[in-house]
């Protein structure tokens, strides 16, 4: 394509994309500057209790570093910036996802299965968890490295649809239309015009730190340093971001990180939740100057993953869409490294598209 239709891509993905609006620091900036706005012994529950999040108008971040909209980064970074792995560009294949769902059915237990990109379900003795179903493309520009290669009708029918924010890649309205309008949505505060859009009105909205039990299963949604927007004319954080800790009724203690930046409250997590298995959003973080105040990197993740102290790490949020300069398939072999430094290897949950764990 010629360099209009180029802008034209860079123009439309600011205007959307996560990773693109915010631009994280300059890029003559210290490597070693801090992303994240420490907590300095505040307490994540107290803030939250407290409402420090709670704009007039907008939710703020407590624990990020506040950006400007700087276009002009955008610009330079998509036309003019040169790409550290463009050798591995060109050679990306597509990698159809295919599931047998079957074992899935029959399992007592609980399971996790990788769909792609952030999309989880959770199969909980008999009770269906969906996290962040993306089926099919976002937009015409991005290329969807995992179509589906099942039909949606033989994948296990969800009682409960967990979103983690409304950034594009995470709420996306053609695959919950796809779902039963009936089915039961939890989600953060806000987004009330994007579910009435697909006919899904039954809805729990929680806070940082509220919990929804249907009596057999506990779910609560946690803080993250991230931020959220669905249309640039009204601007940023009109409705909350978070992750989610899942009390299975089977047992296994589970956490969704969603999207976000590293900060230092995860320690804390630590010492309110014994967690089995924390599932970190890890992909789009390349380059760091662009993308530090958003995603972690392997080397953050892996630091999260300690502090956090829970006894499996698995990662989402790669493989699907190229959303930074990272190569879509390389996160799962930058984790590899990243691990092996700290002698934590044995503690990885390595689950590629398609792929289901039983825990």
């Amino acid at each position: 394509m010629g360099k209009l239709s180029t802008a034209l891509k860079a123009t439309l993905a600011a205007q959307f994309l996560p990773r693109m609006v915010w631009a994280a620091a300059d890029a003559g900036g210290s490597a070693a500057a801090l992303h994240y706005r420490p907590l300095n012994g505040d307490n994540l529950r107290e803030l939250a209790r407290r409402k420090m999040h709670h704009g007039s108008d907008i939710f703020l971040n407590p624990m990020g570093i506040p950006r400007d909209k700087r276009f002009w980064q955008v610009l330079s970074w998509k036309l003019f910036h040169k790409n550290a792995y463009g050798d591995f560009l060109d050679d990306q294949p597509l990698s159809p996802v295919t599931i047998d769902w079957e074992p899935v059915k029959a399992h007592r237990g609980v399971s996790v299965t990788f769909i792609k990109h952030s999309t989880l379900l959770i199969r909980d003795e008999g009770c269906v968890l969906l996290i962040d179903p993306v089926f099919d493309n976002i937009f015409w520009f991005i290329k969807d490295f995992t179509p589906l290669a099942f039909e949606l009708d033989d994948m296990p029918r969800p009682d409960h649809v967990l979103i983690t924010h409304g950034h594009y890649d995470h709420l996306d309205k053609p695959s919950l239309a796809a779902l039963d309008p009936g089915t039961h949505v939890i989600s953060p505060l806000g987004y009330d015009s994007e579910f009435k859009a697909v006919g899904m009105t039954h809805r729990t909205r929680l806070d940082w730190y509220e919990r929804y039990s249907d009596g057999s299963r506990e779910i609560t949604f946690l803080p993250a340093n991230h931020w959220t927007m669905r249309n640039p004319i009204f601007g940023p954080n009109r409705s909350l971001w978070g992750g989610y800790l899942i009390k299975t009724a089977g047992g296994p203690v589970i956490y969704i990180s969603g999207d976000g930046a590293y900060f230092d409250g995860f320690e804390q997590l630590a010492e309110d939740y014994d967690i089995d298995l924390a599932i970190f959003n890890m992909g789009a973080y390349a380059p760091r100057w662009f993308m530090a105040s958003s995603h972690m990197n392997p080397a953050e993740t892996v630091q999260a993953f300690q502090e956090i102290k829970a006894r499996q790490l698995m990662i989402a949020h790669w493989g699907t869409f190229q959303l930074g300069d990272e190569p879509v398939h390389f996160p799962p072999e930058d984790l590899t490294k990243a691990l092996g430094e700290k002698g934590l290897l044995s503690q990885r949950l390595d689950l590629g598209h398609g792929q289901t764990h039983f825990l």
